[in-house]
């Protein structure tokens, strides 16, 4: 695929991508394996490709949101395990996790009992990962009543629990106390399942932010998202290890006009030129990914220089200020998001968090994956032409 057939496009640096994983498996004790989480196309990153290289630079398990999300992975020749992190409730759905064999997240009894019919009458003895609500007010069984419903669980014949998790509400705040209070309720609920004989293979409640905090750090799986795409989650945890961002946003520039000082440019005149400004106009807006609360307040990459945008960012299209780069010219291709700001970047701005940001770019724009991972990687990526 050409980046010559795009206004606009998404690149993926494979590489920094690999070396991210290499970075984070550099963290685990001795035993513990890596789940890289690639729901939501890889927050944005394309989810086969991320997911090929992130298995061949070491990790062992990946993370999906959906069942349609595992069996694009599984289509997309990946053969590693798939825990399904989001509830199943239809039993067409749970027929196809059985089918392309996913491991799904259990939350409940009801839940568990449909799945234990499903896998029956495919006659699969089906491994699942109970979720243990510690605290995060989401999908799981309620700490209190975890023991129980667990072990009413483990008496399905046709469910094997191979694995046991929580997830932290607060792991990237600088607080530790309500981490920690999930972290007891959970290893506490560990212990009384160890019991009465309960002791799934897996235990894990690490995210990125419990991951780069040593006090949360335990269990002997770790799902890391957004640490994989280059990220810590929070200011405080920037730079413990070092994390490279993967994504780029690129757009090409469709017109070129010289505007004299005084005029207003898109919607609401919000900028108005206070000097003769060569303006361009540039094939990417919010509906791509772009959100319009960034106008007049970010700035694209050229050949090394930085040109501000302009104006208020539309659906489909953008104004940029190139007065200062007189060789640039229509069709040439712009750095919109990359070497000169980042996603966390643009979150400050916008009073957002970099998740949303790198999920928000639109399947419109194609993922082109770019660059070499690390040679102990084995993979082998080819980068595409211009």
């Amino acid at each position: 695929m050409l980046k010559a057939n795009h206004r606009a496009w998404v690149e993926v640096d494979v590489g920094a991508i690999a070396h991210n994983v290499q970075q984070i498996l550099g963290t685990l004790a001795a035993g513990t394996q890596l789940l890289a989480v690639v729901k939501a196309d890889a927050y944005g990153h394309g989810a086969v490709a991320v997911s090929r290289t992130a298995v061949a630079a070491g990790a062992r398990w990946l993370g999906v949101a959906t069942v349609g999300e595992g069996i694009e992975l599984r289509q997309g020749g990946l053969t590693v395990p798939i825990l399904v992190m989001g509830a199943l409730r239809q039993r067409e759905e749970m027929a196809a996790a059985i089918a392309h064999g996913l491991h799904p997240t259990v939350c409940d009894r009801d839940q568990a009992v449909l799945l234990n019919e499903e896998a029956a009458n495919r006659g699969a003895y089906l491994p699942v990962h109970l979720k243990i609500d510690t605290g995060m007010g989401r999908l799981g069984l309620p700490w209190p009543e975890a023991v129980a419903t667990a072990t009413e669980i483990a008496g399905l014949p046709h469910l094997a629990i191979e694995g046991i998790y929580t997830h932290f509400a607060n792991a990237d705040e600088p607080d530790p106390a309500p981490t920690l209070v999930q972290q007891q309720r959970f290893t506490e609920i560990c212990q009384a399942l160890a019991a009465v004989g309960i002791r799934p293979q897996w235990q894990h409640q690490s995210n990125t932010a419990a991951m780069l905090d040593r006090r949360f750090c335990r269990g002997n799986l770790v799902r890391v998202g957004l640490g994989l795409y280059g990220y810590a989650p929070a200011p405080h945890q920037q730079g413990i290890l070092d994390l490279r961002p993967a994504l780029q946003v690129w757009a090409r520039i469709t017109q070129l006009k010289e505007v004299p000082a005084g005029v207003g440019l898109s919607y609401g005149w919000r900028f108005v030129t206070d000097r003769p400004t060569r303006v361009a106009t540039v094939a990417i807006g919010y509906a791509d990914g772009v959100p319009r609360a960034l106008s007049n307040r970010i700035v694209a990459s050229w050949q090394g220089q930085t040109l501000p945008q302009i104006g208020t960012i539309t659906m489909d299209q953008s104004l940029w200020d190139v007065t200062a780069a007189p060789a640039i010219a229509v069709g040439d291709a712009m750095a919109v998001l990359g070497p000169h700001g980042d996603a966390a970047q643009w979150a400050g701005l916008t009073g957002t968090i970099p998740w949303e940001i790198l999920c928000g770019f639109k399947h419109r724009l194609p993922r082109l994956p770019v660059g070499m991972p690390t040679a102990t990687s084995g993979l082998t990526v080819p980068k595409p032409s211009v």
